[in-house]
């Protein structure tokens, strides 16, 4: 049996990844008046008097929902809301299992941008958090900045964010292990939609100084009239001497190639053409840019791949759960910067000094510490960036 078909039967056999379970019996008729009616009044009043209590006396402080239209899933594209849900069912069971966060899926049949803000927005009062999930670009950008003017709880697109706050842990550890510096070498980012360019803002926060990034039409530049507004104003941050050209001319003399892109579109050569000890991340998927083989033969000194066959794992799931039980257990008002580098520096330095090595720059999702760690740097990073509205309390969200 094949895992094309393991996964069917598994889907098959459980219809749905998650489930509601109540948090008390309901035994007798004291049980359902305290728990529902007349007893539930009293605290519906009291938050009517203080929305604030919802965090306290709903589930709400612990909840998040997980939105989608569809149109960008995994490497499926536009697939429909339907069709998104087995996904969006195991992002809720990703939450869950690492991070004790209650997600909720929700899938939307609208592709308008108006219509998802204004859905997400009215649904809001119901949860601490908001997690937009493949949507495709460029409408994602527009959406999660509508929503963060608009939301007074965090929004986090984690096809942008999540995919830069590792890739950012992942490129600190590989340049130690290559003995380079972030602020003096070349970085090559081919593929700007949604993670390539969220990818390119948050180095460049991290210090990268020398940046150029390509999509299907070239390298990305300033003067050239055609460029969208999204990634014009990339091209504004980036190539400074102002390169035209294709992929091949980019990567030329590059420190650190990171793709975002499409299958194949790299070859032997090109990899050997970069600068000495090399650090390339083909994270395409299903098929690379190039093989984590083909770029280490042809002198690549490090390599992430998107894979779970290979070292070195370039995976989203070793931030998304600690970043929102850290940003819910203090109620933040928002995931910032501040907050994301320090998701990224604490999942860098779960891999220790002695064990950092080509093969070892990025912690496995499945040890613990990871998330707990996260969680931990993102609430202390939430409370000195002034978003969060109160204090952690290990007892609170129980």
């Amino acid at each position: 049996m094949n895992d094309k078909t393991e996964a069917i039967l598994l889907h098959e056999r459980l219809r749905g990844k998650i489930e509601v379970a109540p948090r008390i019996l309901i035994r007798d008729r004291k049980d359902l008046s305290l728990a529902y009616t007349p007893g539930v009044a009293d605290p519906c009043l009291a938050i009517q008097r203080d929305p604030d209590l919802s965090y306290v006396y709903t589930r709400r402080h612990n909840t998040v929902a997980v939105i989608t239209d569809g149109t960008a899933v995994l490497g499926l594209g536009d697939i429909g809301p339907e069709a998104g849900m087995p996904v969006m069912e195991g992002k809720a069971l990703l939450f869950k299992t690492f991070g004790d966060v209650d997600a909720i899926p929700l899938c939307l049949r609208t592709k308008d941008p108006d219509e998802i803000v204004r859905t997400v927005s009215l649904l809001a009062g119901s949860f601490g958090g908001i997690n937009l999930e493949d949507i495709a670009s460029p409408r994602c950008f527009e959406i999660e900045t509508r929503l963060k003017a608009i939301c007074d709880i965090p929004v986090f697109h984690d096809d942008q964010h999540g995919t830069a706050t590792v890739v950012g842990a992942a490129l600190s550890n590989a340049l130690k292990v290559v003995h380079k510096d972030l602020s003096t070498v070349r970085v090559v980012i081919n593929g700007a939609g949604a993670a390539g360019q969220a990818i390119a803002w948050f180095l460049l926060d991290l210090g990268v100084t020398d940046m150029i990034v390509c999509d299907r039409f070239g390298i990305l530049a300033e003067t050239d009239p055609s460029l969208i507004p999204s990634h014009l104003a990339l091209a504004r941050k980036t190539n400074r001497l102002l390169t035209r050209g294709w992929l091949r001319d980019a990567i030329e003399g590059a420190d650190v190639f990171i793709g975002v892109s499409g299958p194949n579109c790299v070859d032997a050569a090109m990899i050997r053409s970069m600068r000495r000890d090399a650090v390339v991340f083909p994270l395409a998927n299903p098929i690379p840019e190039i093989s984590r083989e083909d770029a280490l033969a042809a002198g690549a000194a490090v390599v992430g791949t998107g894979s779970s066959k290979y070292p070195n794992q370039i995976n989203n799931l070793l931030c998304f759960p600690g970043i929102f039980r850290g940003a819910l257990d203090v109620r933040a008002k928002d995931i910032n910067v501040a907050m994301m580098k320090a998701a990224s520096r604490a999942i860098a330095a779960c891999v220790p000094e002695a064990d950092r090595n080509a093969a070892m720059i990025i912690p496995s999702p499945f040890d613990p510490a990871v998330h707990k760690d996260v969680a931990a740097a993102v609430r202390a990073a939430a409370v000195a960036s002034g978003v969060a509205r109160i204090g952690y309390d290990p007892d609170g969200r129980r």
